[in-house]
């Protein structure tokens, strides 16, 4: 896992984990639609984050240099969380 997505498990609840990601992804262009849904499995907090970019080639650069996974046209990091499940 790329350290950017490692530095995401450090946010205390959703809002810090949104913002955290919106800073992320300036680099690749601005976040036009973000989802937030978070798991819980034994024990273990993650989020799945759905994200769209406002240019969808920008999100392949995301994809590359960050290492989030592609679903249709949005981009979506599982981040582990500090959050108890």
């Amino acid at each position: 896992m790329n350290n950017a997505l490692k530095n995401l498990s450090h946010c205390g609840d959703i809002g810090s984990l949104e913002a955290a990601l919106r800073v992320l992804c300036s680099g690749f262009g601005t976040v036009a639609r973000l989802d937030v849904l978070p798991m819980g499995c034994a024990g273990k907090s993650q989020a799945v984050c759905f994200m769209r970019l406002d240019l969808s080639e920008r999100g392949q650069d995301l994809i590359t240099k960050v290492g989030v996974k592609r679903a249709g046209v949005n981009v979506y990091p599982v981040v582990d969380l500090r959050i108890p499940a």
